[in-house]
C-alpha cells in the first residue's frame, strides 16, 4: 500500500470518527434538551431521574415530558436534519454555496398558502389548522414547480434557477404583503406567529410524519449522492462525459429537496439558515463528497434546530422564543460571513 492510500484511509477514519462524536454529542444534547423548561415541577433532575427510570412520574410530569417536550426535540432533531439534506442537494447541483431551499422560493411559496388560508380562508381542507399546513405544503411546490418551468424557457443552467426563484420570492411576496394590508389583527397575528417559525406547533403526530417522509427520501437523496460529486468535480461538461445528464439532476434535486423542505415548514412555519449553514459546517469534517456530506450536514441541522431552540426556551423563560428567531439571530452575522469569504474577503 503506499503512502496516498495509507494518508487517504487515514483520513478517511478521522473524518468518521468525527461523524460519530457529532453523532453522540447530538444525542446527548437532545437528552439535556429534555430536562430543560420552564416547569416548577419539573427541574433538570427530576426529568432525568424520570427518564431512566429512577423515579415514576405523575399525569402532568408525564404530559410536559411525553406531549410538550418530546414532540419538540425530535421535530428539532428530525426537521433540523431534513432541512439541512435539502440545503446540501440545492448547493450541489446548483454549484452556489449561498443557495438554500428557503432562498429558491419554497419559503415565498409556503407563506403565500399559510396566508391565503388565514387571511382569506382559502383551502380545500375545512379544519383550520390542517388547512394551513395544507396550504404551506401544497403551494411551497406549486412555486419550485413554476421556477423549473420557468427556467426551462430561459435556460437550463444554474443560474437561471437561481434567479427565476429570487424573481417567484418577491412576487409571491408582493401577494402576501397585499393580503396583509386588507387583514384584520388577529390574521396579521396569525400570520405572523405562523411566519416566526415554532417547533411548539407540531403534535407527536405531526413529527412521525415528518419523520416517515425523511425516511422515504432518505435512499433518493444518497442515490444522487453520486451524480452531486460528478458536478462538484467538473461542472456540467465533466458530468456530460461521464454519463450524468445535469440537467434531469438539477430537477429531480430541486423537486425532491423541495418535497423534503416543504414537508417539515408546512407544519413549523418558516425556518431557515439550517439548510445553509449545515452543508458549510459538513464540508470542514468530511470535505466535498456527498456520500458523506449528506449524513454529516443533516446531524450538524439537527444540532443547530436543538441548540437554537434550546437556547430560544430558556435565555427568557417562561416565554419561549420561536426557533426561527433564534436561528435569525445567529445566522445574519453567519450568512455576512460566508458572502465575505465567497468574495475573498476571509479565509484565504
Amino acid at each position: 500500500m503506499d503512502a496516498l492510500s495509507k494518508k487517504h484511509i487515514v483520513n478517511a477514519q478521522k473524518q468518521m470518527s468525527w461523524v460519530l462524536l457529532l453523532s453522540i454529542f447530538t444525542l446527548i444534547v437532545s437528552v439535556v434538551a429534555i430536562g430543560l423548561g420552564s416547569s416548577q415541577n419539573l427541574d433538570f433532575f427530576t426529568t432525568l431521574k424520570i427518564l431512566f427510570g429512577i423515579e415514576s412520574a405523575g399525569e402532568l410530569e408525564s404530559a410536559i415530558i411525553w406531549e410538550l417536550r418530546f414532540p419538540r426535540i425530535l421535530m428539532a432533531i428530525v426537521g433540523g436534519a431534513t432541512l439541512a439534506i435539502a440545503g446540501s442537494l440545492m448547493q450541489g447541483s446548483l454549484g452556489n454555496p449561498l443557495v438554500s431551499p428557503l432562498t429558491l422560493g419554497v419559503a415565498s411559496g409556503a407563506a403565500l398558502g399559510a396566508a391565503l388560508a388565514i387571511i382569506l380562508d382559502f383551502s380545500i381542507v375545512s379544519n383550520s389548522n390542517l388547512g394551513i399546513v395544507f396550504n404551506a405544503f401544497l403551494f411551497s411546490l406549486i412555486v419550485v414547480a413554476i421556477i423549473i418551468q420557468l427556467g426551462n424557457y430561459r435556460s437550463v443552467s444554474a443560474e437561471s434557477y437561481i434567479l427565476v426563484g429570487i424573481a417567484i420570492t418577491f412576487i409571491a411576496g408582493a401577494i402576501v404583503s397585499t393580503m396583509q394590508y386588507f387583514a384584520t389583527d388577529a390574521q396579521l397575528s396569525q400570520l405572523a406567529h405562523w411566519s416566526f417559525g415554532s417547533l411548539s406547533r407540531p403534535t407527536l403526530v405531526n413529527t412521525l410524519w415528518v419523520s416517515v417522509a425523511l425516511v422515504g427520501l432518505l435512499p433518493f437523496a444518497f442515490q444522487k449522492a453520486w451524480d452531486l460529486n460528478t458536478l462538484a468535480l467538473g461542472g456540467d461538461d465533466f458530468a456530460i462525459s461521464t454519463g450524468v445528464d445535469p440537467i434531469k439532476t438539477r430537477k429531480h434535486i430541486l423537486i425532491l429537496s423541495a418535497f423534503m423542505t416543504s414537508t417539515v415548514i408546512a407544519f413549523t412555519g418558516l425556518i431557515g439558515f439550517v439548510g445553509l449553514a449545515a452543508p458549510h459546517m459538513g464540508r470542514l469534517i468530511v470535505g466535498n463528497d456527498y456520500r458523506k456530506l449528506i449524513p454529516c450536514s443533516a446531524i450538524f441541522g439537527a444540532l443547530l434546530m436543538l441548540f437554537a431552540d434550546t437556547i430560544g426556551r430558556i435565555v427568557f423563560a417562561p416565554i419561549v422564543l420561536p426557533v426561527g428567531i433564534m436561528l435569525s439571530v445567529i445566522g445574519g452575522p453567519f450568512f455576512m460571513y460566508l458572502l465575505l469569504k465567497n468574495r475573498g474577503g476571509v479565509g484565504h
